[in-house]
């Protein structure tokens, strides 16, 4: 008969302290949790569980993984909390690196820097984890809450994002993503995409961010070309919180009020949303050329590409825009503004078709900024994008269930 070498490792029984007799050595002082949970991370071998039991643990120093094959596995997503309030040392709260590696059922509260971050990976599930910062959207928190980044075949389900000054769930430089039955709240962004590739993001609820959901395509990072990304069956209701991140950030220049945007990506499809009530503008797509920030990569195209939305349902929204030239335009109107909002910058040789389909229905309203003539002659007439583009395929992974 075999045996399974999987190892289940309870932070709670790591720090009892055993009673010495007779004639032994006296017992070790007693390790507290942080230093217990420190321990076990630093010996973790392949297979191993490691238990994270009810309760809100102080930890002071950041946490960090790099052996592949391990689980951490919390009492649950709002009982079992690992708390960084008094943080004095480490820039994130958890930093993994390695593969086949599955973290679920905690909180990760008030970290200086990122909450999560998992860099360098391939085979990742993030199962009902919260990132926190409690003392609601301040600039001063952590810049992001679930940070997967430059990795690979990665799943994000049941998560809970809450306060980042960047992104509450964010991907980046990296391909095979789902983001799903997830919530995003109070942060800048919601959720984002970057650089990335071949991502799912459904079925959601992003609200009372800046912007609900973003998917962006930036300049010298080492990797580039983000496409084939769809956004489906989410719900992208009132996300207008000021925007509080720190001044440069890019995100900084996303406006409050936004539901959906997407920036100087290629190959995605949005369909069978909810937007609503998002007070600048329920679906932004604009060329990263809108920030006026100069390229200096050579092998960047600022151009979003082969934009397909059908079948989302819009209400309300546009009502406040917190952006210069989107405000000019509805002084100028008299009317909230449209549901769709496209900047209107082609690359060279590229038609109105090339950048933009949409199948919405009749009463979906659309604008193009005529953003590189200096916003001078917005167009309201969406014939131009009455087309579609190929259906993208349905991403989909390996991995154990938890």
């Amino acid at each position: 008969m075999k045996y399974s070498t999987l190892r289940v490792i309870s932070i709670a029984s790591a720090t009892v302290l055993l009673a010495s007799c007779g004639n032994e050595e006296p017992a070790m002082p007693q390790l507290s949790f942080e230093e217990a949970l420190q321990e076990q991370l630093i010996q973790a071998k392949s297979g191993d569980v490691i238990t994270i039991p009810a309760g809100v643990h102080e930890i002071t120093r950041s946490l960090s993984l790099n052996v592949s094959g391990v689980t951490i596995a919390g009492a649950g997503i709002d009982t079992a909390v690992l708390s960084f309030k008094n943080q004095v040392q480490g820039a994130e709260g958890l930093l993994i690196s390695a593969n086949d590696f599955v973290i679920r059922d905690l909180a990760i509260e008030d970290t200086i820097g990122d909450a999560l971050k998992i860099n360098e990976s391939n085979n990742v599930q993030i199962l009902r984890v919260r990132t926190e910062w409690t003392n609601g959207p301040l600039s001063t928190n952590g810049a992001y809450g679930i940070y997967p980044v430059q990795s690979n075949n990665v799943l994000i389900d049941e998560a809970v994002a809450i306060g980042a000054s960047d992104a509450g769930i964010y991907v980046g430089q990296s391909s095979q993503i789902i983001v799903r039955n997830s919530r995003a709240e109070y942060n800048v962004a919601g959720i984002e995409i970057e650089n990335s590739t071949f991502a799912d993001v459904h079925d959601n609820v992003t609200t009372n961010n800046t912007g609900g959901i973003l998917v962006f395509d930036l300049p010298n990072l080492p990797v580039q070309g983000g496409r084939n990304t769809r956004v489906y069956r989410n719900q992208i209701f009132a996300n207008n919180t000021g925007n509080f991140a720190p001044e440069g950030n890019i995100v900084a220049g996303v406006p409050a009020g936004t539901g959906l945007m997407i920036m100087a990506n290629d190959n995605i499809e949005v369909f069978e949303n909810n937007f609503e009530d998002n007070n600048s503008a329920n679906v932004l797509i604009v060329s990263y050329l809108i920030n006026e920030i100069p390229i200096t990569d050579p092998n960047y195209d600022p151009f979003p590409e082969a934009i397909y939305l059908h079948n989302n349902q819009y209400t309300g929204g546009g009502e406040k825009p917190d952006s210069e030239p989107l405000a000019l335009l509805q002084a100028a109107t008299g009317q909230p503004l449209p549901d769709i909002i496209w900047d209107g910058m082609l690359s060279e040789g590229k038609t109105a078709a090339d950048a933009l389909c949409f199948s919405e229905a009749a009463d979906t309203s659309f604008v193009s900024l005529d953003a590189s003539n200096g916003f001078a002659q917005p167009v309201f007439d969406a014939t131009a994008h009455d087309c579609a583009f190929p259906r993208l395929a349905e991403i989909s992974m390996s991995l154990s269930s938890q």
